[in-house]
């Protein structure tokens, strides 16, 4: 149902598309006369004034905007800043805020949360925003004192004992974007059913106007929240292990930078060098195509720059700072290590530390299968979540939780999240140590594929304009699912969907291949994508070199033959 029905406004026209037309014109102007932001106004008034005179493209763009409400999930809100209730805007975030208010206020009628925003466009003002939604509605509200890192909103939400926190934040998404994710009080990311019962409270606003909107009353917090987490974060590196290391840091034009040098000096490390382009917040991302470690180019600059000052390791932050990227030098020059293999590393090092009996491991799904073989040599529990954090943090008895994309929860007693910050200092503790013992992280990796094979993952998107093609590849691949792939036959398919003793159900295909290749299919939680991710085990029965060759040679076949099955 479009807005302009749920108010109740209709028109007559001669024709279904002029109906339709002034339908969307009749919601565009309800939405304007209810917009208490001036630029977005604005924005939406000029775009209204040329449909209005039967300019088709701004029709087109409005049946855009106002083809539904941007949707509140898990992951709370994402999108496109700008006018109307497809976009992120302050009425959107009004809305939010105020369902999520009614949904607490059920069980806490004077509810306490605590806020946070990045450095992109607006997010101080959807910050503030929320504070007057909660305040407004009888709440207690505090915010953050600047833009911070994403790992700091959780670990404040615990610190301050708030029944529910948020950041406003798009992550590593385009600079055109902006979100807002949700946490319960126990530091958590919302999981179903909330979501579901926070989204019908916000359908429950039926304009801004109804929402009371405090002038102030909120708390602006002080540094002592930055100075409790940075003295926690640096537990997670042990006092006695050596100190002499060099890092390239980027902060990808995000918040991360100056906090991962406080963190680093804190704990004894010198101070990173930083990629100075990249080392400001910037809502703009100048400097690269996409703010994501993981997109081609967004590490040249901390590249070249290693190139030039040869430090020990390479780490880079999203802009949010909740992820953390490694770079390591070797023969043909600085290499990206993927997710997975930093996911075993720092995994590899706190088993070596030591774990206490009742500890748990997990990763995601999508997550290479090398951390469940080496907890299985260890002794110590592994589980398996659904992808994202809001699933992983929840395991019982969490000791180190990771996924491929870079996410890496090493202090969950601090951070039930992933947090690029903490994870940083333990590449840095772990490079350190190895560098004493003329070792380094690649020697680690040998060690590994050595004991449990080699574990060779690749990953893949097929990007969408319209979300319903990735309803279609799904429905293709359920009705006829493929019999084998790059020749090798399908051993086991799961329809992630229909769920099992272990994992709730969730939006995705599983396939495993007589070789014991592993291949899952699922939409993208966050972006319009389709994922595929990818996996093949080769034991290392002669020499290593060989391993890898052969096992990058399978990977490479099975990617071909998945591209072939997803093409749109």
């Amino acid at each position: 149902m479009t807005y302009a029905a749920r108010h109740g406004r209709s028109a007559a026209s001669p024709s279904a598309a002029d109906a339709h037309a002034q339908e969307l014109i009749d919601a565009a102007q309800a939405w304007v006369d209810d917009d208490l932001d001036h630029e977005t106004r604005v924005e939406l008034g000029d775009i209204l004034a040329k449909a209005k005179a039967g300019d088709q493209d701004s029709i087109d763009d409005l049946a855009d905007r106002f083809s539904g409400m941007l949707e509140f999930g898990t992951a709370g809100l994402r999108g496109a800043i700008g006018a109307g209730p497809n976009r992120m805007n302050r009425s959107v975030v009004i809305r939010a805020a105020a369902g999520l208010t009614a949904y607490l206020k059920a069980s806490k009628p004077e509810p306490f949360v605590v806020v946070g925003f990045d450095a992109r466009k607006n997010s101080d003002v959807f910050a503030r925003d929320t504070a007057a939604v909660v305040v407004g509605a009888g709440g207690r509200a505090a915010i953050l004192p600047s833009a911070l890192p994403t790992p700091v909103l959780a670990y404040a939400i615990r610190f301050l004992g708030a029944d529910a926190g948020v950041m406003v934040t798009a992550s590593h998404n385009p600079p055109e974007d902006n979100g807002y994710k949700v946490y319960l009080g126990d530091g958590s990311q919302i999981v179903s059913p909330s979501d579901a019962d926070i989204a019908t409270q916000i359908a429950r606003v039926a304009a801004v106007a109804d929402v009371p909107l405090a002038d102030d009353g909120w708390e602006t917090l002080g540094d002592d929240v930055l100075t409790a987490y940075l003295e926690d974060a640096i537990t997670v590196v042990a006092t006695d292990t050596p100190r002499d290391v060099t890092v390239v840091h980027t902060a990808l034009h995000g918040v991360g930078s100056e906090t991962v040098a406080k963190a680093f000096v804190r704990a004894g490390y010198a101070a990173p060098i930083p990629v100075a382009s990249q080392a400001e917040p910037d809502p703009m991302f100048p400097t690269v195509h996409f703010p994501n470690p993981e997109e081609p180019g967004a590490m040249d600059a901390a590249l070249e720059l290693a190139e030039q000052t040869g430090p020990d390791v390479v780490i880079a932050n999203d802009p949010d700072a909740d992820r953390c990227a490694v770079a390591v030098p070797g023969p043909g020059g600085w290499r990206m290590l993927r997710g997975d293999e930093v996911g075993a590393l720092l995994g590899s090092h706190i088993l070596a530390r030591g774990v206490d009996g009742d500890a748990v491991f997990a990763n995601s799904i999508v997550s290479s299968r090398l951390l469940a073989a080496m907890a299985k040599a260890a002794g110590v529990r592994h589980e398996e979540t659904l992808t994202g954090f809001k699933w992983i943090s929840r395991v019982d008895g969490l000791r180190y939780g990771y996924e491929e994309a870079l996410g890496y929860c090493v202090d969950p007693p601090h951070v039930r999240d992933k947090d690029g910050v903490s994870a940083a200092l333990v590449v840095a503790e772990m490079t350190a140590t190895l560098k004493a013992e003329g070792r380094s992280l690649t020697d680690v990796l040998d060690d590994l594929a050595g004991e449990h094979g080699v574990h060779a993952t690749d990953s893949f998107a097929v990007r969408v304009a319209d979300l319903s093609l990735i309803g279609t590849v799904m429905t293709r691949l359920r009705d006829t699912p493929p019999t084998d792939v790059a020749g090798i036959a399908v051993s086991r398919a799961d329809d992630l969907a229909k769920g099992s003793d272990t994992l709730p159900p969730t939006d995705g295909l599983r396939y495993y291949l007589d070789d014991d290749s592993r291949i899952i299919v699922r939409p993208s939680g966050t972006e319009p994508k389709l994922k595929v991710y990818l996996e093949v085990i080769e034991p290392v029965s002669s020499d290593l070199k060989t391993a890898r060759k052969i096992a990058a040679e399978r990977l490479t076949a099975i990617r071909t033959a998945m591209e072939a099955l997803t093409q749109l």
